[in-house]
């Protein structure tokens, strides 16, 4: 059984126990079925300035499937707008998640649902949070099958949520990934890394390919627009984001 952990303030009626399908429905309808100003009558939910010239729609659209490849900040700063906003989130498969990073990047602890180790029931998991949340960000724990992907992408869509998923989804509307990244902070070997220069790529269904620089994070931890990026990235490789 899943262990469920929530940073909701109390009144947000979460508990901390086994965290079953129904529990989880049961949550939802006590403490985060009133999702915030986000929630009524918007197609769109809003992202951080410096990402919305990688979308399409500006935004996340709802009812959609976004994926950002392997798991990282990436993935957290896209869901950081809509959280800032008021939406509730949920986090599902990232037991490792620095809580105070996501709030640097922008995300509201207060509307933060945590299911760290989902077990085998996942796919019943999240698609209970989909019920009750805006944005629930996913890192499956293995490749999902064809019927089980279609399964989920309709629960999204009857729920007008947005399924953000660290990994491979065959079918989603967007892809975004980091390409390159260059670190600052470290002089002739000395210093600590301080920022990150992340050249992000996002890639849609009928849309051309965009490219970002971006600091994720930058110094105070947030997300920024790289005004000017001095020659190639230092480390050419891929990223987990």
């Amino acid at each position: 059984m899943a262990q469920a952990t929530s940073l909701a303030p109390p009144h947000a009626t979460v508990s901390s126990g086994t965290a079953s399908p129904g529990v989880v429905r049961g949550l939802t309808a006590q403490g985060l079925a009133t999702r915030g100003p986000t929630a009524p009558g918007e197609s769109v939910l809003p992202v951080l300035p410096p990402l919305r010239g990688l979308l399409a729609a500006g935004g996340l659209p709802r009812g959609h499937v976004i994926t950002t490849g392997a798991w990282g900040l990436l993935c957290l700063a896209l869901a950081a707008g809509a959280s800032h906003a008021g939406a509730w989130c949920a986090v599902v498969g990232l037991p490792a998640l620095g809580v105070l990073a996501a709030a640097d990047l922008g995300l509201d602890p207060g509307r933060l649902l945590l299911v760290a180790e989902p077990g085998g029931s996942w796919p019943q998991v999240v698609a209970s949070l989909l019920d009750g949340c805006d944005i629930v960000l996913l890192r499956p724990p293995d490749r999902p099958s064809a019927q089980l992907r279609r399964k989920l992408e309709a629960v999204a869509r009857r729920y007008g949520s947005v399924l953000l998923v660290a990994g491979e989804w065959d079918g989603a509307q967007a892809r975004l990934r980091v390409a390159r990244q260059e670190w600052a902070g470290i002089g002739a070997g000395h210093g600590r890394l301080r920022a990150r220069k992340a050249e992000v790529v996002a890639e849609g269904r009928g849309a051309r390919p965009r490219t970002q620089w971006l600091w994720l994070p930058g110094p105070d931890g947030a997300v920024a627009e790289v005004a000017e990026v001095a020659g190639p990235a230092r480390l050419g490789l891929a990223s987990t984001g």
